[in-house]
């Protein structure tokens, strides 16, 4: 692997641990599926698949994030709006 990918391998799986810190399931079920998702892959080699495998990585990264963002929009609309029944 080429080092500028190398490098944003690396960013991609900060990121995804430190968004992992909030999942529902809890930090150490995300980790541990985050580790083997990137064990299942570390021997791709070809620059072409590497990138594909890091759009795939930042499009979890905005997933999760949409997750959370719903995830405190409905903590905020509980907290100041009548139940709807």
């Amino acid at each position: 692997m080429a080092n500028p990918l190398r490098a944003e391998v690396l960013r991609l799986y900060k990121n995804l641990l430190y968004l992992g810190r909030e999942y529902p399931k809890g930090a150490a079920y995300f980790r541990e599926r985050l580790k083997s998702a990137f064990m299942k892959n570390k021997d791709v080699t070809d620059p072409q698949k590497v990138k594909e495998l890091v759009a795939r990585g930042d499009f979890v990264i905005k997933e999760l994030e949409a997750l959370y963002f719903l995830r405190k929009y409905r903590a905020m609309k509980k907290r100041y709006y009548e139940p709807e029944e």
